[in-house]
């Protein structure tokens, strides 16, 4: 039994239930048990990987194509490039990389990262020291034009389930069986934030919604619409779906969410149509699945020329990285690429207008 499961249980037998976006938060962030403020979790020897971390190409790709829209945009000086939620700073890397030969883009861009691991922080430190670091997004200065990459960020945003009961909503919650942590349901009520969710739903069906999304992607198309920019936001969901994505993943595998909080990554899939109705007054393209939008950026061309230089196990590994960046059975249909843009200018590379 976890340390933060046992704080949790007493949590609930003090005050009773808990929705899900606080067990999320807790079992993400909590100051000392929580999974992000404790370890590095990429990689092999973590708990999952993420695209940059299986090819350089990802990175090199995202990396030009905001530079492109950063030209198309008049090439302002100075501008924001940001990232939240950057892992060890690798897509970052790659895409600073990628965009060093591109006229006055390093010199005109003030590196900001957003970042709530100390962990993630040192780790990014070694390959980005000219960074600055903020907890939250607000804390990034307004006055620039803002060029965001969030890659796997808003899948890790807590989310709250209903399940849909008439013209009202039950509350999935967590409770305690003895020392087990367990699934519940609240009765029955109408929803506000969930009216619209009516016409496309049936009794029985579960929906999921992140009450922090809209605020943050308020503000970054608040600011694209005010100062100009872009965003790419990668991240595996649908539009206006339906049913239970919650997860837990530990070791490269599945796990059940309830077993071991704080010690295995929680996630949801993200509600693109949400995240498109937040980003006003910015417009928002997309999304397109993964696999389009890199392809639509030249990756085989890419991935052929790389592949020249290599041989034997390394040539290996490098075609099994395209194939689980763009193939639909891998990566390429589950992950979401959006752009959201001001609406007097054209989307980012990627997106047919």
């Amino acid at each position: 039994m976890t340390a933060l499961r046992e704080i949790l249980l007493r949590r609930i037998a003090a005050t009773g239930p808990i929705g899900i976006a606080d067990y999320m938060t807790e079992c993400l962030l909590h100051p000392v048990h929580g999974y992000y403020t404790t370890r590095d979790p990429l990689g092999t020897s973590g708990d999952f990987t993420t695209a940059p971390e299986i090819s350089q190409m990802f990175g090199e790709l995202i990396g030009l194509a905001l530079a492109q829209a950063w030209l198309e945009q008049g090439a302002p000086a100075p501008f924001a490039l940001v990232e939240p939620g950057p892992g060890r700073g690798t897509l970052m890397a790659d895409m600073l990389r990628a965009t060093a030969r591109v006229p006055g883009f390093h010199a005109a861009l003030r590196l900001h990262l957003v970042e709530a691991s100390p962990t993630l922080r040192a780790a990014q430190a070694e390959r980005l020291p000219d960074a600055t670091w903020h907890d939250r997004l607000d804390q990034i200065p307004d006055d620039l034009p803002l060029f965001l990459v969030a890659n796997e960020f808003f899948d890790a945003l807590p989310i709250r389930q209903f399940i849909r009961d008439g013209s009202g909503w039950r509350e999935r919650v967590i409770g305690r069986d003895g020392d087990r942590l367990v699934f519940g349901l609240t009765a029955p009520a109408p929803l506000t934030q969930l009216e619209h969710r009516l016409a496309n739903t049936l009794d029985g069906d579960m929906v999921e919604i992140s009450p922090a999304l809209p605020a943050l992607v308020g503000e970054i198309g608040a600011r694209i619409a005010e100062n100009g920019g872009a965003a790419l936001i990668v991240d595996y969901g649908g539009r206006g779906t339906t049913g239970d994505s919650f997860q837990a993943v530990q070791d490269h595998h599945k796990v059940d969410p309830l077993d071991a909080p704080g010690a295995a990554d929680l996630t949801a899939h993200v509600d693109f149509d949400s995240l498109a109705r937040a980003a006003a007054p910015a417009a928002c393209a997309g999304p397109v699945p993964q696999g389009v939008f890199l392809e639509r950026l030249g990756i085989t061309a890419r991935a052929q020329a790389l592949a020249a230089r290599l041989e034997g196990a390394a040539l290996d590994r490098h075609v099994a990285a395209h194939r689980r960046l763009t193939h639909p059975e891998e990566m390429g249909d589950l992950f979401k690429v959006a752009a959201l843009h001001p609406c007097d200018a054209p989307p980012p590379p990627g997106f047919e207008t």
